[in-house]
């Protein structure tokens, strides 16, 4: 499942979102806007779409499933302005090998990190001070 949202993502209603019937493990990772980027205070990010960004989160989850054994995979990815501790993104992946879930979990993870169907705004408070 791939979800784009300008809404807070619950980390309690994912858990519940993905598949885990014949699954031993269940990797949830969670990005979220930290309060120092590119030396300075930031006062968040804002995401804005500029392409397919729900198709290519349709190509990542299928290319995690063509990779690893894994019974589900949930990719979410906010858009809007988000602030300091805000959830950037999730990946989700539920397998019957913990070692499935992890090889995947970090691939998806890298894959999130490079979409280029969205484009990031870095916000500032201020200049860093020496």
């Amino acid at each position: 499942m791939e979800i784009v949202t300008d809404k807070p993502v619950d980390p309690a209603t994912m858990f519940e979102r993905i598949r885990k019937s014949e699954a031993g493990s269940v990797l949830l990772h969670y990005a979220v806007v930290k309060d120092q980027a590119v030396g300075q205070v930031s006062a968040g990010i804002e995401f804005e779409k500029t392409g397919d960004t729900e198709g290519e989160l349709r190509a990542i989850a299928a290319d995690i499933k063509q990779r690893w054994k894994i019974e589900d995979v949930l990719l979410v990815r906010r858009i809007g302005i988000l602030n300091v501790g805000d959830i950037i993104s999730l990946i989700a992946v539920s397998s019957p090998a913990s070692t499935d879930a992890f090889d995947a979990c970090r691939h998806g993870l890298e894959r999130l990190k490079k979409m280029s169907s969205l484009k990031k705004t870095e916000r500032f408070v201020g200049k860093q001070r020496t």
